[in-house]
């Protein structure tokens, strides 16, 4: 199959927009000067004075596309910038001489002479004082705005690329700091699963069930940049299905939940899992006092406030605090990116527990998107 281009508009495609604005460009100077809009229209249009117009369109605009087709990328754009202004000037110039055959076709045509249709002179004095007069300064203002407009544009564009270059680095960033966090969880799992299947069979089945729900989340339900977050909260009651199958016995574990949410409310995949896993990995261990996790998580309106304590052990509580190590470096990172003005994140440490609050301002998924992700 071949693919045919769009054709452009032959209007613009040869770029014939042009005329009208430099039309424009030049009735708005001349309605400035004669300080009358109607009387311009009468001057231009309907008088022997539209061939003199006619040369004041014509030669600075063919300074202008002369500057920028030739003079500007041959001399200013490789940074030969004396070069370029003796030759700016000298267009200028140029351009400016050749408007002032203008005003003796203007004259012949009205069956008259320049001196009493305009009055000057033909010596050189004359010519000279006519030329650095309106002529000059007509082109030199034709020019010096299509430059400004030649920059703006290119700043314009330039501004646009910026964000798009950034947006391309945000989100490979986002990419990379989520995949290095996955093989860091997945590691763990295999670990977990490894251990189970030495000590009890039976629980290692179960186990393996629960970790294929977490890999089925992972592989073909966190592509987006936002999930429902029924769907996260799921993930996280089977990691903590799985860590509790794992853990000693003695561990204490509470998840409450606020099940009376809008099920509209999408979350960044894997935001809130780091500091339940992060939680498990670094309770205390005691063998003469309680261990126990708490976990609470409630939504008011678009709030999502997770407070996650678990029993402190000195040693674990304090790498994780001045460490981290990548879990935790990595989901602070993506809070940053994702919700750079709509996310608190604060840890506490006391001589009994270790604590982490979280909230996140949530959005909302539209219709559309919630179906595509329930059809994969």
């Amino acid at each position: 199959m071949t693919f045919t281009p769009m054709r452009q508009n032959w209007f613009i495609r040869y770029k014939l927009y042009h005329i009208p604005f430099w039309m424009l460009y030049d009735y708005l100077l001349w309605a400035l000067k004669v300080d009358s809009a109607t009387d311009a229209v009468r001057h231009i249009f309907l008088s022997v004075y539209f061939i003199k117009c006619f040369f004041y369109v014509i030669f600075p605009a063919f300074a202008v596309y002369f500057n920028l087709y030739f003079l500007v990328p041959r001399y200013l754009a490789t940074g030969r910038y004396i070069t370029y202004l003796a030759y700016l000037f000298l267009t200028i110039i140029i351009a400016s001489i050749f408007i002032v055959p203008g005003y003796y076709l203007t004259a012949w045509y009205a069956g008259s002479s320049v001196e009493k249709t305009f009055g000057f002179t033909t010596n050189f004095k004359s010519l000279y004082e006519l030329v650095k007069e309106d002529p000059f300064r007509s082109t030199l203002a034709a020019t010096t705005l299509a430059m400004s407009i030649k920059l703006a544009k290119n700043w314009i564009e330039t501004q646009r690329r910026q964000r798009a270059l950034e947006k391309e680095k945000l989100e490979t960033e986002l990419k990379f700091l989520k995949y290095q966090f996955n093989p860091h969880f997945l590691f763990n799992s295999i670990n977990s699963i490894f251990f189970l299947i030495h000590k009890n069979p039976d629980i290692a089945s179960a186990s393996l069930a629960q970790f294929s729900e977490l890999l089925r989340h992972q592989l073909y339900e966190s592509n987006d940049s936002l999930i429902p977050l029924k769907k996260e909260i799921t993930y996280l009651e089977n990691f903590i299905e799985l860590e509790k199958l794992r853990q000693r016995p003695d561990l204490k574990t509470v998840f409450n939940i606020d099940d009376d949410y809008p099920q509209c409310l999408g979350v960044a995949p894997f935001i809130l899992m780091t500091f339940v896993e992060n939680a498990f990995k670094h309770v205390s261990k005691h063998t003469d006092s309680l261990n126990w996790i708490r976990m609470d998580l409630k939504i008011d309106g678009q709030i999502l406030k997770m407070v996650i304590a678990n029993s402190r052990a000195d040693n674990d509580s304090r790498q994780a605090i001045h460490y981290g190590g990548i879990g935790l470096k990595n989901v602070q990172r993506r809070l940053d990116l994702l919700y750079p003005d709509g996310h608190r994140l604060e840890i506490q440490r006391s001589e009994a527990d270790f604590k982490v609050i979280l909230e996140i301002q949530l959005a909302e998924i539209t219709v559309n998107s919630q179906l595509e992700l329930v059809g994969r």
